[in-house]
């Protein structure tokens, strides 16, 4: 067993022990390096000496994804901007995106952490790894990559789209492994089928599924179709990218990677930190992170943890799987969209009124986002040449700022119905069961 795999088989106390000197040192650099934090502290009242056990954490602060909006794009940095040797970013809720920068040791803690990832499920330095996350500011593609790397795979950058090439690299290519979004690899197996290609007739062993919710009856999908197994795969930017938790071939809740990335369980409305196997919302502090950690952030997926030994022997603690939220973020594609995202490109486009409607469905393994625009009665009233130049600038701004494709219906005013208290502003008709 090699050094990475028996960090997953730590003794409880011994973890403990590990993650409570990590968290303390945390604190203390936030403190003293992060003006955010230091006046969060103190309006606490607490300092970071005032951590002398992990149950010590309550007291401190949450952290929120609008406090990496308002401190744009570097006022989190716990370190000097010439240690910094990446920057990504997701998009943001207002059109900035929400930037997250590591130093050299953070990405070989994310290499390491995606390594593990991979090692869950079965992968080796003998598995050719295609991987089919996007790569750019998005943290999926070169998490998985470097992740990969650090296992000694060898690694196919495809990144994604190109359907067709895609499953001519996986025959030709000899790909063993593959890192994709559920529904994409869906889609992959549609397209196959159309071709007559059986994944079952290619070497593809192993796929590493993320980026958006999905369900068990997706993963019995996938494998009943394609012959493969399929493993759940869960991250998020703010806390690293991919590999924060991952499954193994037990499939009875996602591993977390505690030594580096430490859980909780809190009431969504209270705060309250809620015992093992309470169901609440997930909290993250980063522990070893040094470019820009975290503390207490608010992820707002809904889940529990459980510290019992699993099948497998692991002994780090296992989170269920992600299937809903506690606020109003949607994942489409991989991508996260807030309705007020859509809010604030819709109000810098002339000729619309401020009443609008996402509807989501899936369309086989795809989903499709449609977005329902009031406008105003002159533009409904003016010729049909006028409603689809104003449809094309609509999906055009929003491919550009959110990034994500969008069918945009323009309707009559007075058409989305009106709520006397909050605004329905989705209908998210996806079957996730």
């Amino acid at each position: 067993m090699n050094d990475l795999l028996l960090k997953d088989f730590v003794d409880r106390r011994a973890m403990e022990r590990i993650q409570l000197e990590r968290m303390q040192d945390t604190l203390r650099r936030v403190y003293d390096n992060v003006a955010f934090y230091r006046r969060a502290f103190d309006a606490a009242g607490v300092k970071p000496e005032d951590l002398r056990s992990l149950a010590d954490l309550c007291k401190f602060p949450f952290t929120e994804k609008t406090d990496l909006r308002d401190h744009y794009p570097f006022g989190l940095l716990a370190t000097d901007q010439k240690n910094v040797v990446r920057i990504h970013a997701s998009s943001g809720t207002t059109g900035k995106p929400t930037v997250v920068c590591y130093t050299h040791d953070d990405i070989q803690i994310w290499s390491e952490t995606m390594c593990r990832t991979l090692q869950l499920g079965g992968c080796t330095e003998h598995d050719i790894v295609q991987n089919s996350y996007g790569y750019g500011l998005f943290t999926g593609g070169l998490g998985a990559h470097y992740g990969a790397e650090r296992l000694g795979c060898s690694v196919i950058p495809m990144g994604g789209g190109a359907t067709e090439k895609q499953l001519l690299l996986i025959r030709d290519f000899g790909t063993t492994a593959i890192c994709c979004t559920p529904s994409f690899f869906i889609h992959m197996i549609e397209e196959a089928e159309k071709i007559g290609m059986d994944f079952r007739q290619t070497k593809l062993r192993i796929g590493f599924f993320g980026a958006e919710p999905w369900t068990d009856a997706m993963r019995r999908l996938i494998e009943e179709k394609s012959g493969i197994k399929a493993f759940d795969i869960f991250g998020l930017s703010e806390v690293i990218g991919p590999g924060v938790s991952a499954d193994c071939e037990a499939h009875c809740g996602l591993h977390v990677f505690e030594d580096h990335y430490y859980p909780e369980i809190v009431d969504s409305v209270t705060g309250e930190v809620l015992p093992p196997g309470e169901e609440g919302e997930l909290v993250f502090t980063t522990i070893t992170k040094q470019a820009m950690p975290v503390i207490r952030y608010r992820t707002h997926d809904i889940s529990r943890l459980n510290y019992e030994k699993c099948a497998c022997g692991r002994t780090i603690v296992r989170m269920d799987k992600v299937q809903r939220r506690s606020d109003d973020m949607l994942i489409i594609r991989g991508v996260n969209l807030f309705p007020s995202q859509v809010e604030s490109v819709l109000l810098t486009v002339k000729g619309v009124e401020p009443h609008y409607q996402l509807v989501v469905t899936r369309e086989g393994a795809m989903d499709e986002l449609e977005i329902r625009v009031e406008v105003t009665q002159q533009i409904f009233s003016d010729a049909v040449g006028g409603l689809e130049m104003l449809r094309e600038r609509i999906s055009s701004r929003i491919k550009e700022i959110i990034g994500l494709s969008a069918k945009i219906t323009l309707v009559e005013p007075g058409t989305i119905e009106r709520s006397m208290g909050k605004a329905r502003r989705v209908q998210d008709l996806r079957k996730l069961k």
